[in-house]
């Protein structure tokens, strides 16, 4: 029996049969073929209102989220500011949304209530308007959730013609060659080698043209005010935000005035502002920036920091155009019936193959809903109009014009090129858009709808993108079978600058965080060209959000999904690796500087870091230890370096914090782990040379059967050292440890020889206080540092010892790949004069299988089979010596709980019921107690430090930078701004700290 077809039992006298009716032509009986449906979801009342809202006014997006994590939303009401992150839970290491903290700098709101957020590129700065157009710029460069304020709003005007319909921040400049324009790189495609898994990346110079501030750390601010006014906001060299204005418009009556405006860069690196009238008019004016600065000549071509800068802003209108076009698409009774819900100007681009600009086009977003009670049967239409900003050859002015005087403000007298624009078919689509979005460098619009759902378009044709699984060139994660949406009831939503995720506010007032979901298979049941196609797509998503310094944490929490994949995050690190170029060969005695800088291989450790963490109270992988000790060895290196730097005070008096009791005793716990770090390598190197097993595949060919030994045991302890870049972090600590020591020798004794010099000084004295203060932490230091197990100046020999033994091993096994390409470079005539090309081709290639090389033994892979006689050398000779002069038993049986390395069940047991945690600061065991009673008196109940968490690793400390104002100490909390794994830091609310 078909579908469809019912068999009824009819007397048939006749012939007997049964007649079969077929149920789908049921329909016809009606006169209507067409298959029945379900009729549109009603527009709810809060529906009308957003989109009443977006007709109102260009600026009322209450959702917003930074490139550097932070979620800003406007309370319902529009009397508060709401702040969330997304986290990374201690019990599982899943992501979620935090809860969310308030924010009301403001006593009240004169201005009316708060209507639209937007980020700034740089130094996380948002920008809260409120109805009346007064302008507060906040800035998040500390905690994700604890603002410091930039600019009061308290002298702007109460005026509602100053209300703002436009916004928009000036890029940052990117520093580059002068001769050359700016740009920067875009990673993407990843084209597939034929019909293998492997992937090529053809990267790209993307050419910025935008005006920016002189500085390439500071950004601007332009607003449109409904009367036509733009101000610009930006930074003076002492930080002080200024403002200046332009007349874009003469607004004399309610019609002219502006209800929409966006803005844009063009290829003459001015700005392109459209602005949209109550008249239904679009109106484009070009405006240029003077910054007053002078450019000196350099690599960077940045003015000197303390120029005063003077900018001057100069405008030219270009065209005026309407939606009543006698060739326009749109009926008559469509225009006057829809409003303008959004503008978007889609900047000019440069074609790199043909060498040209594309126009500027301006884009603009109609909604038509049907009306509450009408009888028609109508659906909900958002109507996409575009329009090309085109010039036309010169134009001749009559001469009796050129003898007229010009306006003040614009730039020529007369425009060289006559420009119109042009209207391009319109785009019809049956929902209701609450968002649009820029994407891709400007090559792709994202749309969100009322529907919770997204829609990539491009930007040349329209057309939709990523609605097909493509394998063969993948120019976005979505290309590969992850799709993106959200729940149904949307009012508003924003992209994270990754497009990973979204939040959005839906019309039960919650706000909801969705991350893009992988649906074309099963994870467990991926094929190999899935899973290599998913790495591709993480790696140009990951190397292109660190090239623009955005938060790659909804990155990794989609990557969460995947870790289950053995060789995930190993093929992961490895493509990234190769796409950025991302050094990890240090086997040459460079400067510990460079490795410490290396911020590229910071976020691969942080990637590492994070896929082999499961929870606080869970064991971690292999790499994941690997990679958690590299990052705090590298924060810690880091923190006792900046110690010794000298700091203004004021303008005639500096210091170091080492001057400092409270800095020098931030250092004390740095070096009690440091020096419990060394303990426990050595013990661990100690474990190994007493394992049989292990040491007899020292005597094999292969490096492969010890590394698979080794991982069975989760034991990193020889990969540490094998590894030049972790070698290297361990002899930067090394000397870091023997610098405080001998500095520390040096305080303690000129502090005691003062002391008998002045006996009789008064205690009571401030200067006597601060010095036995200062005197008793150097005295901590001095005590770890000498009775420590393992001297830090004698394991950095051994380090030494063993670099020089691998670095012999890579010339002497590697000459014969640089053979090949200098006798290629020799062949053909040689060049007059010294020949510098032989020893670089040789050198280049050598220098490419060090990489290789470096790069499999930091993953914990097999490393060539030259490490087997250099790891048997070392344990059989410089280990053993090491080992005859070192106090085995006590290294043994040592309490290492402060390095949180060992995670065998005892331990996370007794980690569990004690509730202590390190401090990631100042590396020592901190514990929230829980609050008193009402009844609870004394010392024991005094008022608790709040706690900093990092949103991607969980690590904590103590929010120090609210009790102690100390000039020194405050220096080394400002370098603690992102946690040792890179990411960002958030204030930890009472509640939720007792249950980390």
């Amino acid at each position: 029996m078909t579908s469809g077809k019912m068999p009824l039992i009819l007397d048939n006298s006749m012939s007997g049969d049964a007649m079969q009716v077929d149920l789908d032509d049921v329909d016809d009986l009606f006169g209507d073929g067409a298959p029945l449906a379900l009729p549109p979801r009603p527009i709810s009342k809060r529906l009308r209102q957003r989109l009443d809202d977006l007709r109102e006014r260009g600026c009322c997006q209450g959702v917003a989220w930074s490139k550097t994590g932070t979620i800003a939303s406007i309370t319902p009401d529009g009397q508060q500011l709401q702040l969330r992150y997304i986290r990374a839970d201690n019990k599982d290491a899943v992501f979620s949304l935090s809860e969310p903290t308030t924010f009301t700098p403001w006593a009240s709101l004169p201005g009316g209530p708060l209507v639209h957020l937007t980020w700034g590129p740089v130094n996380s700065e948002l920008a809260v308007i409120d109805a009346v157009g007064r302008v507060l710029i906040l800035s998040f460069h500390v905690n994700l959730n604890r603002p410091m304020l930039s600019r009061k709003w308290d002298s702007d005007p109460l005026d509602d013609s100053q209300s703002i319909v436009g916004t928009y921040w000036l890029p940052n400049m990117p520093v580059a060659n002068p001769r050359s324009p700016s740009y920067t790189i875009s990673y993407a495609p990843a084209i597939r080698n034929g019909n293998g898994n492997d992937y090529k990346f053809q990267m790209s110079p993307i050419i910025s043209a935008s005006p920016s501030h002189p500085h390439p750390s500071k950004s601007a601010l332009i607003c449109i005010t409904t009367s036509g006014m733009l101000k610009m906001f930006w930074s003076q060299n002492t930080g002080k935000i200024e403002e200046t204005t332009l007349e874009l418009e003469n607004v004399t009556t309610a019609e002219d005035q502006v209800t929409h405006a966006a803005v844009c860069s063009d290829k003459t690196k001015t700005l392109m502002i459209g602005m949209v009238t109550a008249c239904k008019q679009l109106r484009l004016v070009q405006v240029a920036i003077n910054w007053g600065a002078s450019k000196p000549e350099g690599t960077q071509n940045v003015p000197p920091v303390n120029q005063v800068l003077s900018p001057t802003l100069s405008k030219r209108h270009l065209t005026v155009t309407s939606w009543f076009e006698p060739n326009s698409n749109d009926s008559h009774l469509d225009s006057s019936l829809s409003k303008v819900t959004h503008i978007a100007m889609l900047p000019a681009i440069f074609n790199g193959q043909t060498k040209e600009w594309s126009p500027v086009v301006v884009l603009t977003v109609r909604s038509i809903v049907p009306e509450p009670n009408s009888p028609y049967a109508q659906e909900a239409q958002s109507i996409i109009d575009r329009w090309e900003l085109l010039s036309d050859q010169q134009q001749t002015v009559n001469s009796a014009f050129e003898q007229l005087g010009t306006r003040r403000h614009v730039v020529g007298s007369t425009a060289p090129n006559g420009n119109r624009l042009k209207k391009l078919d319109s785009v019809v689509v049956n929902k209701i858009v609450m968002t649009v979005n820029l994407v891709n460098f400007g090559k792709a619009i994202c749309f969100a709808y009322s529907d919770g759902s997204v829609e990539y378009r491009d930007r040349f044709t329209m057309g939709e993108l990523y609605r097909e699984t493509n394998f063969d060139r993948i120019n976005s994660i979505l290309d590969i079978g992850f799709s993106q949406g959200g729940e149904l009831s949307c009012l508003q939503m924003a992209l994270s600058p990754t497009n990973f995720s979204l939040v959005q506010l839906c019309e039960n007032g919650q706000m909801k965080w969705h991350s893009i979901n992988y649906t074309l298979a099963d994870v467990a049941s991926m094929t190999e060209a899935q899973v290599s196609a998913v790495v591709a797509g993480f790696t140009i998503s990951t190397a292109q959000a660190a090239s623009h310094g955005v938060n790659i944490d909804d990155i990794l929490a989609v990557a969460r999904t995947f870790a289950c994949k053995e060789t995930f995050a190993v093929d992961w690190v490895k493509a990234l690796t190769q796409l950025m170029k991302i050094t990890v060969d240090y086997t040459e005695d460079a400067p510990h500087d460079h490795l410490i800088k290396n911020s590229a291989l910071q976020m691969c450790f942080s990637i590492m870091n994070y896929l082999g963490w499961k929870g606080d109270l869970k064991p971690r992988q292999a790499l994941g230890k690997l990679s958690m000790l590299a990052l705090n060895i590298r924060n810690i290196v880091i923190m006792i370096t900046l110690s010794s730097n000298v700091i203004p005070i004021n303008t005639k008096s500096t210091m170091t914090p080492l001057d400092e009791p409270e800095a020098v005793s931030a250092l004390v716990g740095c070096v009690k782990w440091s020096t419990d770090l060394l303990c426990w390598l050595c013990d661990s190197l100690f474990c190994l040379f007493d394992d049989a097993k292990f040491m007899g595949l020292l005597k094999h060919n292969q490096s492969a059967p010890m590394i698979a030994y080794l991982n069975s045991q989760n034991e990193i302890a020889l990969h540490l050292i094998l590894s030049s870049a972790t070698r290297g972090l361990l002899s930067a600590i090394c000397r870091r440890i023997t610098l405080l020591d001998s500095f520390s020798t040096k305080a303690i004794s000129w502090y005691e020889n003062r002391e008998k010099a002045n006996a009789n000084n008064n205690p009571s004295d401030p200067r006597t206080a601060a010095h036995a203060a200062l005197y008793a932490a150097y005295q901590s230091i001095r005590r770890y540092t000498s009775s420590t197990l393992v001297k830090a100046d004698e394991f950095d020999k051994l380090l030494t010892g063993l670099g020089a033994d691998i670095r012999s091993a890579y010339n002497s096994t590697l000459a014969a790949l640089g053979e090949q390409p200098a006798r290629t470079a020799n062949n053909g005539q040689h060049p007059q004069g010294q020949n510098a090309t032989r020893p670089d081709a040789s050198q280049e290639t050598i220098a490419r299988g060090r990489q290789h090389c470096e790069l499999s033994i930091l993953l914990l892979q097999a490393p060539p089979p030259l490490f087997i006689a250099v790891v048997d050398k070392f344990f059989n000779k410089e280990l053993k010596e090491f080992r005859a002069h070192s106090e085995v038993a006590k290294l043994y049986f040592a309490d290492y709980s402060i390095l949180e390395i060992n995670d065998g069940p005892r331990t996370l047991a007794k980690k569990r019921a004690s509730g202590v945690r390190v401090d990631l600061f100042k590396r020592i065991e901190i514990l929230r107690k829980p609050s008193g009673g009402p009844g609870t008196h004394g010392a024991n109940n005094k008022a608790q430090i709040p706690w900093r968490v990092c949103a991607r690793c969980a690590s904590v400390m103590e929010d120090l930078a609210m009790i102690n104002h100390k000039p020194g100490l405050s220096f080394l909390l400002r370098q603690q701004n992102n946690c040792s794994c890179g990411g960002r830091m958030a204030i930890l609310p009472q509640e939720e700290a007792k249950h980390h």
